[in-house]
């Protein structure tokens, strides 16, 4: 009857945890979206992708390649990163500790002295240890054993714990992947404007020898009252505000170099480079491919994708904390009052094993918070998801019009320049012939250092846009 009893009240017990551990709640729920147009502009299908071609092929300047490959070795801000890798990759280690059982040995050694009137006490005192022989006082207690716990995953809680940790390792990775994307592009960029300032100081150097010339013969003919003090000192205001601009690109030059040092790791020195004429340098023309293989290309969109998979995991897990828990502990070893007698078998020897199922039944504000907020976090890497996707899409696009828009900026802006190169020398023999005012002079020379500059600065542009497409594509990780 009272194994029925017990059989009836265990039953009870069991049931009431399982009702309990049902009522969970409600959560709203989104599916990612990852739909892309079918090309950027136009029908096109070609599926060719430059974001597979490796960097060096891409930037196959040697002065260049050395940098980067420097970069990659001694970037601070990458080597934590690398850092950061590490500690998910340990992460992944603890998880996978917490569903295996828990081992442990201990020994310990101790003495008690009980009061003589308690129960324990008088116990004691009419107690003996052998026949004639009493219960010493006060009374040793000397052991040595081992004991286990074990959680059993009848949810899988603790193996999608395993997992999210596995899937957030692997999302560190491409975050790495992402970085090296970032500074492949960075010291890219930075390389060509140095090599775009240094020929802008070597346009402005000439341009610093011509007004001279021209100050020069300004002040003959003011000498030979053909012109006046007016002339000259127009001439001489000119030639020092292009003097000025010298010293201004060469703290450009010098800030550049010290970025590209800075993201190399080390301190201050000159940047080997390729001095060659920068404007006749061909710009890599690249292959977009198709939009969707920027879920695979891209490092940071992969990223997202696998910081969303680990976040699944986490509402599981978070869900399997209202369930039910079984855990089992056990210990074995021995114990006695007397080291004489601690190994003496069987009476020294003790051992236990227990199964506990544990489901929480009231104030559960704490586990469905944690429920929801899991769940909130899953909605958030949902929408950085397709943030991601649609931020990528858009920067490769707007490249790839950028581009194209800038070779035909490109070709009018060098028959600018073509045209007032010729000005220039128009206006100083007109001016030598008493044909054209010193004015005019001022104005063509100004006109055409102004046009080199911007035609420089186109060139620059070009290279950056393509820099930019292929880091948009997710080019320069592989």
């Amino acid at each position: 009857m009272q194994k029925r009893n017990i059989q009836k009240y265990s039953w009870i017990v069991l049931t009431t945890l399982l009702l309990g551990s049902c009522k969970l709640p409600a959560l709203v729920k989104r599916e990612v979206s990852n739909t892309v147009p079918e090309s950027y502009s136009g029908a096109t299908t070609d599926s060719t992708n430059s974001a597979s071609i490796n960097w060096k092929t891409i930037f196959t300047d040697p002065d260049l390649g050395a940098l980067i490959d420097t970069a990659l070795a001694h970037n601070q801000e990458l080597n934590i990163l690398l850092q950061e890798i590490e500690i998910s990759k340990n992460e992944i280690r603890a998880r996978k500790g917490e569903y295996l059982p828990f081992v442990g040995v201990k020994a310990g050694a101790g003495a008690t002295k009980v009061p003589r009137y308690t129960n324990i006490g008088a116990l004691e005192a009419t107690t003996e240890i052998k026949p004639g022989k009493e219960m010493p006082e006060p009374l040793g207690e000397f052991g040595i054993g081992a004991y286990a716990s074990w959680e059993v995953d009848i949810w899988h809680k603790l193996r999608n714990a395993t997992k999210a940790a596995s899937l957030r390792y692997l999302a560190s990775m491409e975050g790495r992947n992402f970085m090296v994307t970032n500074l492949v592009a960075e010291i890219a960029s930075s390389y060509y404007e140095l090599l775009a300032l240094d020929k802008q100081l070597e346009i402005l150097q000439q341009n610093i020898a011509i007004q001279q010339n021209a100050y020069e013969l300004v002040k003959v003919q003011k000498e030979a009252t053909k012109v006046t003090e007016l002339a000259v000192r127009r001439f001489d205001a000119q030639l020092a505000s292009t003097r000025s601009m010298e010293f201004h690109i060469r703290q450009q030059i010098t800030e550049t170099e010290n970025r590209i040092n800075f993201l190399l790791g080390r301190f201050p020195q000159p940047i080997p480079r390729n001095r060659g004429d920068f404007e006749k340098s061909l710009v890599p023309a690249l292959q977009t491919g198709l939009p969707t293989q920027l879920l695979f290309n891209r490092p940071d969109i992969r990223q997202s994708e696998l910081e969303l998979s680990a976040a699944k995991l986490d509402v599981s897990v978070a869900r399997a904390q209202f369930y039910p828990s079984l855990g089992i502990q056990s210990a074995i070893g021995f114990g006695a009052f007397n080291p004489g007698y601690l190994f003496k078998a069987p009476e020294s020897m003790l051992f236990s094993l227990m199964g506990d199922l544990a489901a929480p039944l009231i104030n559960r504000n704490a586990l469905k918070a944690s429920y929801l907020n899991a769940n909130s976090k899953q909605m958030q890497l949902v929408y950085k998801y397709e943030q991601k996707l649609l931020s990528a899409f858009l920067e490769t696009k707007n490249q790839v019009s950028n581009i194209s828009n800038l070779e035909n900026s490109y070709l009018q802006k060098k028959q600018q320049v073509e045209d007032l190169v010729l000005s220039v020398d128009i206006s100083n023999r007109l001016f030598n012939a008493a044909r054209a005012d010193y004015t005019e002079v001022l104005f063509t020379q100004r006109e055409a250092l102004e046009a080199r500059f911007e035609l420089v600065e186109t060139k620059l542009k070009q290279w950056q846009a393509s820099i930019n497409l292929y880091h948009a594509l997710g080019g320069g990780w592989k």
